[in-house]
């Protein structure tokens, strides 16, 4: 790969940084979309090309529950683009897509919606004439690029706001003739299969190029648009469009002339909005970004090269394409404020139907830990996003459960018809480690005293709530909530809340079920199930430790004196009262008679102690026997949720067997805390190596099978690519 000009370093051609030519006005024009790499990131010589397969197009309008094409996205938008397919020529000159979200639910809106076509002399030029075209996604960017008959094209696609994605296509005249070229760009609606959803996109010519309005449609479970939603595609240079159906062709006004050696660029912006308020807005954003694209895209190039550097700092060669596939996944998955969610957060992911347009609670400390690495403000946001939802005291709807987190939020909540929003259940409470953590990275105390009083409120809402017996071991449980109508509901909320759905431990066959607890007056105020989990006490005793030391840096001193008291008895309850020395684990324990319910097999939560400093060094050691044993957790992809010599571990039932890797981060860190350093580097290169694509350009998934390291559930999974940066670097 060589510019007109001069040979830029590996690093700076992998981030897709060409030098630039000179317009025929003499304009450098080109030279900004592509900066040169600094000193700093020109050191290293790995390629970040196609670290994820992005190349695909769609069927249908419907992506399926699970979509089986992967997309990028970044700043936040909530629409997302993927490349052409090679051996496809009718796909060529746009980029697939875009992917919408329709508030909570993602939808294809076209195959390509925006195809480009250069024809001269009224002939049509060929993209695949030249030879294969070359389709490549790098970090920040997805891009195409043909070679034509003395012409060569390159389309390159950036997001320029958390609105709208900024697409160049850049015709550059290699031959010795003068070429007088014309271009237009056409493309069409896929509509859903079904009414009312099929009915609600319809295209509108605009002065600039089109748009597609969308109708309201309230399906709760499927489809959610208020009816002002819009997707507009706005021209730099004057064009006019002709709409036919479900189709449009924009046509440039003037044509391209182009002396030997000169290029041209011909800019557009592609928006999503959800009201009209914000169309007007990013509507000014257009005009910004299309007067000065060059300087736009210069600086989403150094922002991406910022987030480059900071994942791979730390992390060995080999490993470095694994850390960039991990950040393009978080970014992909970042939704910017809209609806209900009032910050920038991260969504589980944008290729499962159910976790494209909402945010969770437990996800999100996870999540935000791993962002941090790259954009700490980013991770702030995430934290806000979940604590705007806080339940205040004086709440109207549920005054008792004051300082709760809810599991999820939503575009919606229910009183907008959204059934996805969940109050039923909290999730493990990890927001202290990930705002301390956040903070470390970040540096804003401001950012601490804010959140101080918020996180205490959520541990006194643990105890209040959730420690049926009052004695200092709490207990996971549900909400008093319209949807808890039964012991049975009651269980399974509070199975979910704590991220473990289905783990055996909280089987109804195996003894769980559920307890009121109530209030000074006798009022209800929740359910606690009846055993006492061990990771839910070692998260709060850690939460309790890092509260301390926020309290230090904010100048509580006898807050702090406070947290550390809380913190040491917590560690103290379960250490001696949840360790069982005769199977070497930790377990949950019985709520009645405080025995330790070993019968129902080890889980991957009894090493949750050792990452949070709990264990005393003979327990870690016992737990590293387990941890490292081939009969017990070190499967051939390590680390399963459910020990391998347990009658109920099935490797790919959610919780029941298959890998995490939260839980394997945790589990391969207590090692290191312990100074098992060798055991912990060993698994998890073993896990990394065998874990089904996360070598390649697969995408990282939810889960994996220990025994077979085949891709399980949801692809591009957010807080599995959290958990692997920290994982890579070793800290």
């Amino acid at each position: 790969m060589r510019s007109p000009s001069r040979v830029l370093p590996a690093f700076a051609l992998a981030l897709g940084l060409a030098a630039g030519t000179t317009s025929p006005s003499g304009a450098s024009d080109a030279a900004p979309w592509h900066p040169t790499a600094t000193a700093t990131t020109a050191r290293s010589s790995v390629a970040y090309e196609n670290v994820l397969d992005l190349e695909g197009v769609p069927k249908g309008a419907s992506p399926g529950e699970f979509n089986p094409v992967n997309v990028f996205a970044d700043r936040g938008a909530w629409h997302a683009y993927a490349l052409p397919e090679a051996d496809d020529p009718t796909t060529y000159g746009g980029f697939t897509g875009p992917l919408y979200i329709a508030q909570e639910y993602p939808w294809w809106l076209s195959r390509s919606f925006s195809r480009l076509r250069l024809k001269e002399a009224d002939r049509t030029l060929d993209l695949a004439g030249g030879g294969a075209p070359r389709f490549t996604s790098l970090p920040g960017l997805l891009r195409q690029r043909y070679r034509l008959d003395g012409l060569d094209l390159t389309l390159e696609l950036r997001f320029a706001t958390d609105r709208t994605a900024l697409v160049r296509a850049r015709v550059h005249n290699s031959g010795r003739t003068t070429r007088t070229l014309a271009a237009d760009w056409s493309g069409g609606l896929l509509r859903p299969d079904k009414g009312p959803q099929r009915d609600a996109p319809a295209l509108t010519a605009t002065a600039r190029g089109v748009a597609v309005d969308f109708a309201r449609v309230r399906e709760k479970w499927d489809y959610l648009t208020d009816g002002t939603e819009r997707f507009r595609i706005t021209h730099r240079e004057p064009v006019r469009t002709t709409l036919d159906h479900d189709t449009y062709r924009t046509e440039l006004a003037a044509p391209l002339r182009l002396a030997p050696g000169a290029a041209r660029t011909l800019d557009w912006a592609e928006s999503y909005t959800f009201t009209a308020p914000e169309e007007a807005r990013e509507g000014a954003a257009v005009r910004r970004a299309l007067s000065r694209p060059a300087a736009v895209a210069a600086a989403g190039d150094a922002r991406w090269r910022r987030y480059v550097a900071a994942v791979t700092d730390s992390v060995p060669p080999a490993r470095r394409r694994l850390a960039v596939k991990a950040l393009q996944t978080l970014v992909t998955n970042w939704r910017s404020a809209a609806g209900r969610i009032r910050h920038d957060a991260i969504s589980p992911s944008l290729s499962y139907k159910w976790f494209a347009g909402g945010i969770w609670a437990w996800d999100t400390w996870k999540q935000a830990v791993g962002t941090a690495r790259f954009d700490p403000r980013l991770a702030e946001s995430q934290l806000r996003a979940m604590f705007d939802h806080q339940i205040r005291p004086g709440s109207a709807s549920r005054p008792q459960d004051a300082g709760m987190i809810p599991d999820a939020v939503f575009y919606n909540d229910p009183s907008d018809g959204g059934g996805n929003w969940n109050e039923r259940n909290s999730k493990p409470p990890l927001a202290a480690w990930a705002v301390r953590e956040v903070y470390e990275r970040g540096g804003d105390r401001g950012f601490l005293r804010e959140m101080y009083p918020k996180l205490a409120a959520y541990q006194a809402w643990w105890y209040r709530n959730r420690d049926h017996d009052g004695d200092g071991l709490a207990e996971y449980g549900a909400t008093v909530d319209p949807a808890n109508d039964s012991a049975e509901e009651r269980r399974l909320a509070a199975a979910w809340e704590s991220g473990m759905d289905n783990a055996p431990r909280f089987d109804a066959a195996l003894g769980t079920s559920v307890v009121a607890n109530q209030d000074a007056s006798g009022r209800v105020t929740g359910y606690s199930l009846t055993q006492e989990s061990v990771d839910l006490n070692a998260y709060l005793a850690a939460d309790q430790t890092h509260l301390a030391a926020i309290a230090r840096e904010v100048g509580d001193k006898a807050g702090e004196r406070h947290w550390r008291a809380r913190a040491r008895a917590t560690h103290q309850a379960v250490r001696e009262r949840m360790y069982d020395p005769k199977s070497g684990w930790f377990h949950d324990t019985d709520l009645a008679d405080g025995s330790r319910l070993t019968g129902r097999g080890r889980g991957i939560e009894g090493a949750i102690p050792l990452w949070t400093g709990t264990a005393t060094p003979a327990q870690a050691a016992a737990v590293r026997d387990k941890l490292t044993d081939p009969g017990e957790f070190a499967t051939p992809v390590p680390f399963p949720t459910v020990a391998r010599s347990s009658p109920y571990f099935a490797p790919q039932r959610y919780w029941r067997g298959p890998v995490w890797l939260d839980q394997a981060y945790f589990a391969e860190a207590g090692l290191r805390r312990y100074g098992h350093t060798a055991e912990a580097r060993a698994l998890t290169d073993r896990l990394l190596t065998h874990a089904t694509g996360l070598t390649g350009r697969g995408p990282v998934m939810e889960n994996y099978d220990p025994l077979t390291g085949a891709p399980l559930n949801s692809p591009n999974f957010s807080w599995s690519a959290a958990a692997l940066l920290p994982m890579l670097s070793g800290r």
